[in-house]
């Protein structure tokens, strides 16, 4: 393995990230988030197969493009660790991925009604969530799990230039340039899904124009540090909770 400093460094981030976005909300007993390979763009990082909070950097193995696992240790990773390896070799903008099932975000999957930012801290998701149907890749006799290579490549397709993707009842995948900054989009997505449903109970939503969502977006990527920092204390305490 390329274990760099910048690479180090890089695991203990994502270890943290698991905790972080356990307690936010975004993932359960379920759920992963992966970083690009510090020096090696063919690698990324990710968890063995776990409940992301009790991760510690000791958890975290190396995966290439095809999924194939690398980790002497010869443990086991999460099956649907092809959204990772998919969307990584289709998008080598992206350096940070999260897949969660948060609840919030589950029903704009499965109705008419399409997520759309609400508010300036969610600018990021623009002006369209793209929404992924995985039958129409294999059918409708599937368990909904990304767990080939094909299945992986057909999201990363439905996902294309955009920040997150919903994927029809199952949950939602999230991208970024940094671990910060998907982390941030990831809980952002979960809250902005909780405003928008709100909100539908009071009345017609007035939404972000593009202008505004492109603008928000940008100036929240400058201050992505002071809500890391804040998650990150709150994740380091996580331990003595549970």
């Amino acid at each position: 393995m390329n274990m760099t400093p910048e690479n180090h460094q890089l695991i203990e981030d994502l270890s943290i990230a698991n905790r972080i976005l356990y307690l936010e909300g975004v993932v359960d007993g379920f759920g992963h988030i992966s970083a690009r390979d510090a020096q090696d763009t063919t690698r990324f990082w990710i968890a063995k197969s776990m409940a992301p909070a009790l991760v510690t950097p000791s958890d975290i193995l190396q995966c290439d493009l095809e999924g194939v696992v690398h980790d002497p240790q010869n443990r086991t990773c999460y099956v649907e660790r092809f959204i990772h390896s998919e969307i990584y070799r289709a998008r080598p903008d992206v350096q940070a991925i999260v897949h969660s099932h948060s609840m919030s975000v589950i029903p704009f999957g499965v109705t008419s009604q399409r997520l759309r930012p609400i508010c300036h801290m969610s600018g990021f998701l623009g002006s369209h969530t793209p929404i992924y149907e995985i039958r129409q890749t294999i059918g409708e006799t599937s368990d909904l799990l990304i767990t080939s290579q094909a299945l992986g490549r057909s999201l990363a397709q439905s996902l294309g230039a955009h920040t997150v993707a919903l994927m029809r009842g199952h949950g939602s995948v999230a991208v970024g340039v940094s671990i910060a900054q998907v982390v941030y989009r990831a809980i952002y997505t979960e809250l902005n899904a909780k405003l928008q449903l709100e909100s539908m109970k009071i009345g017609n939503i007035e939404f972000l124009t593009d202008g505004e969502a492109q603008a928000t977006a940008v100036m929240n990527d400058q201050h992505l540090k002071r809500p890391w920092e804040l998650w990150k204390q709150k994740a380091l305490q996580l331990p003595q909770l549970l």
